[in-house]
């Protein structure tokens, strides 16, 4: 089980660049404590920006619905009050920590917060045997709950949560008695992927 609070981010966003002015166009967040999930939080969010076509087909979020969102800057306050001081999880993290962290600087909000956990890195490592550690491909794999339409905010945050929720049932198995800290997951996550079992068994040594 996992031992501390976890919050998954997910955003949507116009493509993969905010340095060369790319936005968010969708948040989902997810909370988990005490080995559950608690709470969520998902908004569209109104960058005033172009929404390109391919996006709209790969995510089914339209210029319209960016359009009536509420404004970015709403959305953001309200996702970093959800967040708090809480360790971030996300899937490719630093896709979503680059854009959650220019967006801040954009709106001149102030942010606090420590490197993002990614659920992908950790899952390559639990999972090694997989062709393919994409979210799908995982929830496929593990037989995780339906969350909801692929490619939108919260359900891949939700997605994440239950991906997370599994990884630490997963440590508990190789190794017992092992307490699934956030520091702990930072350390799998630096792990080679060969040595994982190995490195459990130092740290718990």
């Amino acid at each position: 089980m996992l031992h501390e609070p976890l919050v998954i981010l997910d955003f949507e966003t116009t493509g993969l660049k905010p340095h060369a002015g790319d936005r968010i166009t969708e948040v989902g967040l997810v909370r988990i404590e005490g080995g559950r999930i608690v709470d969520r939080y998902q908004s569209l969010a109104n960058c005033q920006v172009r929404v390109p076509r391919f996006i709209t087909s790969y995510t089914g979020i339209t210029q319209q619905m960016v359009d009536e969102a509420p404004p970015v800057e709403r959305v953001m306050r309200e996702a970093m009050a959800f967040i708090g001081g809480t360790v971030v999880v996300a899937h490719s993290a630093s896709f979503d920590e680059r854009f959650l962290l220019r967006e801040c600087r954009r709106l001149h909000l102030s942010v606090e917060i420590e490197p993002f956990l990614c659920s992908m890195r950790l899952a390559r490592r639990i999972y090694p045997d997989l062709e393919s550690h994409a979210l799908g491909v995982l929830a496929h794999a593990l037989k995780l709950p339906s969350c909801g339409a692929a490619h939108r905010a919260g359900a891949d945050a939700e997605m994440t949560a239950q991906l997370m929720l599994q990884i630490g049932h997963e440590l508990t198995q190789m190794r017992s008695g092992i307490t699934v800290t956030t520091q702990l997951l930072r350390r799998v996550m630096r792990m080679p992927v060969a040595r994982v079992q190995t490195g459990l068994e130092k740290l718990c040594a």
